[in-house]
């Protein structure tokens, strides 16, 4: 619609609109006009939609009225919110000028650009999360990644090298939004899948992703000589996504970046990798169905005291170490505070007192800190002393550096006392921010509002009684201010120092040095006390600014302490042992309990259930039972138990040995996704691949009904075949099926155990016991889970029937005598290929029943009662 509108008739106003809208073409105007933010045209039928408002119009100098709506200023906040979570980008313009001081048209810039990762206001923001904005480059042979929290100032990069790890990664960190280039040098594929995923993709300029230009960016913004000192020698990718994001970030800011201190240089390498199949299906931060807290491992966990910590937790859980020494560290800190009950009592009572002084840092450089943040901070810091105070007491190593790195911030915690009266207003236009003390002009002017009247009074009765005129009063008015009248009758008693002002009917009126200056003192105070008082905010912001860096370290420290309390205070509420470490290949657990399902069923008595995995003779679990009796839990929980010692903490059971997991693969269940035109079975076979092409001998692996999304017998065949290749790779594999063939492989295939789910018979019914046990289940007791969840009689009754049916023509039974080197992955020339192996030759008979089969239009059941009569065939000769 704008491009269609003459220009040269607009209103000035309008036109200055335009000549500002044309430079921030994808993002909404918040064009501020006095009281209101107002948006025009295309933005108006936008926002209007978006935030459900009023559409009206405005005269523009064109014919028709301009399409418009606006949004009172002191609400905007709660508006703004509103659009960025529906992933709209806006470009906020204020008046940067006095309109009483202006001549002619208002001054007018965009002060600030608020898009989905750029947020800064902590009531848009989930304080339990970071707001992550990352930025992506690509070479021919590598992904460059950088991501920051602007409101924290952490500030991360790494390079990866595929595609497959760059979305692993990206979704790891949950971005709201992703920057890229704007010259589609970027997978289009991947940028599809973040939209997807519901991240927003920000095109930016391809200049600041080029190399050269990138690093003068880094080393202006961290002020470093060389990009080498950072870290970043070797990676020029790195180099190129970090100097784009900064860039990207300073031009949403329009501040310089003070609390960007330092960026980070990491190796993916370094932590357990879990892909998003894995995230998913562990339900570590959210549940898979509802997208909630609770129910997922992070409800169990937090119990951290701050916000900060909270956000640590989240980091820990989502990259598990994969370095002994430094998850025993952790495990040494955590038995420290578990010990000490006292001392975990202590500290949980001091962090709660704690706000969040990491965002606090970013208000300070972006300029929106309002004195009740500082108050904020000021009692947090306070807490400090204390905080190191009484992890001195303790005996422990780690804590003990944990302690050092807390900088009491004595100075901070003092220029604020100085400054902030304890109970400021909200923001420093109310008046009241500082201290009576803290400055002799505030203290002057503070004096004059307060004492004016009374002034006035004393210089009355002063005068009175040195002239004589008992008529003489102060007076005031707009025009002339104060003033001392005298009747006229008593005019010629005025002394010569007063000056006459007016000359009324029965009056006369003068003014004297004295009452100018109480005038001057008393009219202008207030007016010179606002901005006295936002000049000595700016300055005492200004002062705190730097003492960022300190801020943020101190920070940094009290967040990884909060969750190793919080560790510690779940391994004493909930029974957790400590887990020993070691770098062999063995997983063993002893009676270990599914951490969530435990909390949640709480008073109810968990089953536990024990686990023993090597790359000897027993790395590969094949587990069968009936659906509900607890397979899918118990393969969650030796996930769980592994990614929980290694984020440090305790675990849920009675003993455990934890060879450290380079990364855990789940497949569990498979949901359609439609929106992407993938069916179950793709999606099932899309998350398999992935595990085929990228496990190893320390890898964790959790499977649950695979090949269950297409038909029984290629069902059956990809699994028998996903297990031979498995158990080839040694990786510590757990297998839950309902195909009980697959019990066959036990001793035919080396690593291979069965295992089952104890089940109770009883006549018809059965009782799950929840009780993992050797042995393989010989039936899956379908028709009387169907009865448990209250199918119809009639239908359990016809199913029976339809079950001995079928029974009747069983095939099972073949498979078991299938030899051990045979594969099912192999198409027309199976049975000749395994009738041969054992050194058999097929007879003319065979030949000549095969000859008469048409693969190609062989139904399965077809496909096996052939190969069931080639078999019978074979016994026969």
């Amino acid at each position: 619609m704008n491009h269609e509108i003459d220009r040269s008739k607009l209103t000035p106003m309008m036109k200055q609109y335009f000549e500002i809208k044309d430079q921030y073409e994808s993002y909404l105007l918040l064009y501020r006009l006095g009281d209101f933010y107002e948006m025009f045209f295309d933005d108006a039928l936008l926002a209007s939609q978006a935030l459900e408002i009023t559409l009206t119009g405005r005269n523009c100098g064109l014919e028709e009225r301009a399409p418009l709506c606006g949004v009172p200023y002191h609400s905007v906040e709660g508006y703004i919110k509103k659009l960025v979570d529906q992933g709209i980008k806006i470009a906020i313009c204020e008046q940067v000028e006095d309109p009483a001081l202006a001549k002619g048209l208002v001054k007018r810039e965009v002060v600030r650009i608020i898009t989905p990762g750029t947020v800064i206001d902590p009531e848009m923001l989930d304080s339990a999360k970071n707001n992550f904005v990352v930025a992506v480059s690509k070479s021919e042979r590598s992904y460059g990644i950088a991501y920051c929290d602007i409101t924290t100032g952490l500030f991360k990069t790494t390079t990866l090298t595929s595609v497959q790890k760059l979305t692993d990664e990206v979704l790891k960190l949950t971005p709201t939004e992703l920057v890229v280039p704007n010259d589609d040098a970027v997978d289009v594929q991947f940028t599809q899948e973040m939209t997807h995923q519901g991240i927003t993709v920000t095109p930016f300029d391809k200049t600041a992703f080029e190399s050269q230009g990138a690093a003068e960016t880094l080393k202006r913004v961290f002020k470093v000589h060389t990009v080498e000192g950072m870290g970043l020698s070797e990676l020029p990718e790195s180099i190129c996504a970090s100097g784009a994001l900064v860039s990207y970030i300073e031009e949403t800011a329009k501040v310089p970046l003070n609390h960007l201190t330092r960026l980070q240089v990491y190796q993916q390498s370094r932590f357990m990798i879990l892909d998003k199949f894995t995230r998913r299906n562990l339900e570590l931060t959210e549940t898979m169905r509802t997208k909630e807290k609770r129910g997922a491992l992070l409800w169990v966990l937090d119990k951290t005291g701050t916000a900060m910590g909270a956000r640590r937790l989240k980091s820990w859980l989502e990259e598990p170490l994969i370095d002994v020494e430094a998850i025993c560290a952790r495990h040494d800190m955590v038995a420290a505070l578990l010990d000490d009950m006292m001392l975990r009592s202590d500290l949980r009572v001091l962090l709660k007192q704690i706000y969040d002084f990491e965002r606090l840092t970013s208000k300070l450089v972006y300029g929106n800190i309002n004195p009740r943040d500082l108050i904020a901070l000021k009692q947090s810091v306070g807490v400090l002393p204390e905080l190191r105070l009484r992890l001195g007491d303790v005996d422990s190593e780690g804590l003990h550096q944990l302690m050092e790195a807390i900088d009491p911030l004595a100075d901070v915690f003092q220029m604020i006392d100085d400054a902030i009266v304890e109970e400021p207003p909200i923001t420093i236009k109310d008046g009241g921010v500082f201290n009576a003390d803290y400055d002799q002009s505030l203290f002057e002017l503070r004096e004059a509002v307060t004492n004016g009247k009374q002034w006035v009074l004393d210089v009355e009765q002063r005068e009175r009684e040195a002239t004589g005129i008992k008529t003489l009063k102060v007076g005031f008015n707009k025009v002339f201010g104060y003033y001392l009248e005298i009747s006229k009758g008593s005019a010629k008693m005025a002394p010569e120092h007063y000056i006459r002002k007016q000359t009324l009917a029965n009056a006369e009126r003068y003014i004297t040095p004295e009452l100018k200056t109480i005038e001057e003192r008393v009219l202008g105070s207030e007016e010179k006390i606002a901005r006295l008082e936002a000049s000595l905010f700016a300055d005492l912001k200004a002062a705190l600014s730097v003492h960022i860096e300190r801020i943020q370290k101190t920070a940094d420290a009290v967040a990884s302490l909060d969750v190793l309390i919080a560790f510690a205070e779940c391994s004493y509420r909930y029974g957790y042992k400590r887990p020993k470490m070691t770098d062999k290949q063995t997983l063993m657990i002893k009676n270990g309990r599914h951490p969530v399902i435990e909390r949640i069923y709480n008073g109810s008595v968990f089953i536990p259930n024990d686990t023993l995995l090597d790359n000897r003779d027993q790395h590969f679990y094949i587990i069968t039972g009936p659906n509900m009796a607890g397979k899918s839990t118990y393969l969650r929980q030796v996930a769980l138990i592994a990614l929980m010692a290694q984020i440090g903490c305790f675990v849920p059971a009675d003993k455990a040995e934890i060879g450290v997991v380079d990364r855990i693969f789940t497949r569990v269940g498979a949901s359609d996704d439609l929106s992407q035109g993938q069916s179950t079975f793709m999606v099932e076979m899309t998350e398999l691949s992935n595990i085929l092409l990228n496990t190893t001998q320390k890898s964790l692996i959790i499977l649950d009904e695979i090949g269950r999304g297409t038909s029984t017998y290629d069902g059956l065949s990809i699994a028998w075949s996903v297990v031979e290749y498995l158990t080839k790779q040694k990786a510590k594999t757990l297998f839950a099926t309902h195909y009980h063939e697959l019990t066959e492989l036990e001793g035919r295939l080396d690593g291979v155990k069965n295992f089952r789910i104890a089940v109770k018979e009883s006549k018809d019914d059965i009782i799950f016991l929840r009780k993992i046990e050797k042995g393989g289940a010989n039936q899956s007791f379908g028709i009387q889970v169907a009865k448990l969840a209250g199918v119809p009689d009639a239908v359990i009754q016809r199913a029976k029937e339809i079950l001995s049916h079928l029974e009747a023509s069983d095939i099972n039974n073949t498979l078991s005598q299938m030899p051990a080197k045979h594969e099912l992955s192999q198409e027309t020339n199976v049975m000749t290929k395994a009738l041969e192996t054992d050194g058999y030759s097929i007879s003319e008979t065979l030949h000549t029943y095969l000859e008469t089969l048409n693969a190609d239009t062989m139904t399965p059941i077809e496909a096996m009662n052939a190969l069931y009569e080639i078999l019978r065939a074979y016994r026969e000769k």
